[in-house]
C-alpha cells in the first residue's frame, strides 16, 4: 500500500486540493481530519469538524479514540486500498495517523506551499480565521445528515475542456462552519421552525391553511410534520409535493438544519 502525505499549516487550503492530488497520483482514498474518503463517498470514522473544541477535533483527527481508530482500520483492511493520501498539518501528524492506523509508511510528502502560491494559502487562511470555513472533500449530500446545524454551503469546481468551450464540474465539495469556529453557540428554538415551515407552506398554491406544524430533533436532523387543508380542484399529491420541497429548501436555508423528513397530513378540503 503506497501512502502519500499531504502537509501544510491548518487553513491553507489542504482539503480544497485533496482531491485533485489524489486524482493526479492515482490514489483513490483520502484521509482526512478522521474521514476515510473514496471518490465522493465517505467510507468510515467522524469528521473532526463535527467536534466542539479544536483540542477534540485535534484528537479525532489523530485517530486517539479506540471506536474512531478501529472502524476506520477495519474499513482499511476490508476495501484493501492501494495507496491512500492523508492530510496533516505537520509531518509528525501523518506519521502518528499512520501509526495509529497501523499503515505502511510515508513513501512520498507533497508540501502545501509547492502546490499553492502565497496568495491562495492567504486566501485560505482568511476564510478558516475570519468566517470559520472548513472544507470536507466530499459532496454535501454524502455528510449534510452528519452536520446538521452547521451552517453548509456547497464549493463546485469547474475545469476548462481543452478546446475551450463551457467549463464542466468536476468535484463537489463541502464547507462547513464548525462549532469551535463560532465566538458563542446558538440556539434555534422550535417555535422558529414553525413559523418558516408554515409561512413555507402557504407559498405553495392550494394549499388554504396550515393548522398544526411539530418538530421532532434527532442527533442527525429534524422531522417536521404538518397539518395542512388544500383547496378543492388542486392536484393533492402534486401541490404536496411542492410544498415538502419549498419547506425543506426554505428550513435548510435559513436555519442549516438536516431535514430528515416533512410528513404531511391533510386534514381538510374547501371549495372557494
Amino acid at each position: 500500500m503506497k501512502i502519500i502525505a499531504l502537509i501544510g499549516p491548518s487553513g491553507t487550503g489542504k482539503s480544497y486540493r485533496a482531491i485533485m492530488i489524489a486524482k493526479d497520483m492515482g490514489l483513490e482514498y483520502i484521509i482526512d481530519d478522521g474521514l476515510l474518503i473514496k471518490g465522493t463517498n465517505v467510507i468510515a470514522g467522524k469528521s473532526a469538524k463535527r467536534e466542539d473544541s479544536t483540542i477534540s477535533a485535534v484528537k479525532r483527527a489523530l485517530f486517539t479514540d479506540k471506536i474512531h481508530r478501529q472502524e476506520v482500520k477495519q474499513a482499511i483492511e476490508k476495501v484493501k486500498p492501494d495507496g491512500i493520501l492523508i492530510l496533516g498539518t505537520s509531518e509528525k501528524m501523518v506519521d502518528r495517523i499512520v501509526e495509529a492506523l497501523s499503515l505502511p509508511k510515508v513513501s512520498h510528502k507533497v508540501f502545501i506551499e509547492d502546490i499553492s502560491s502565497p496568495d491562495e494559502m492567504e486566501i485560505a487562511r482568511q476564510q478558516r480565521t475570519k468566517e470559520g470555513k472548513h472544507v470536507i472533500p466530499v459532496p454535501t449530500f454524502e455528510i449534510k445528515k452528519d452536520f446538521s446545524g452547521y451552517f453548509i454551503d456547497t464549493l463546485r469546481i469547474f475545469k476548462r475542456k481543452k478546446d475551450n468551450k463551457e467549463p464542466v464540474q468536476v468535484y463537489e465539495k463541502t464547507v462547513v462552519r464548525p462549532t469551535f469556529s463560532y465566538l458563542g453557540k446558538y440556539t434555534i428554538a422550535d417555535g422558529v421552525i414553525k413559523s418558516i415551515t408554515k409561512h413555507a407552506a402557504l407559498q405553495i398554491e392550494g394549499i388554504s391553511k396550515v393548522y398544526n406544524v411539530y418538530i421532532r430533533t434527532l442527533e442527525n436532523g429534524i422531522i417536521i410534520n404538518i397539518n395542512v387543508g388544500v383547496i378543492f380542484g388542486h392536484p393533492i399529491i402534486e401541490i404536496i409535493k411542492k410544498m415538502q420541497k419549498k419547506i425543506i429548501s426554505e428550513v435548510e436555508k435559513m436555519t442549516a438544519l438536516n431535514i430528515i423528513s416533512v410528513d404531511v397530513n391533510i386534514r381538510k378540503m374547501t371549495k372557494i
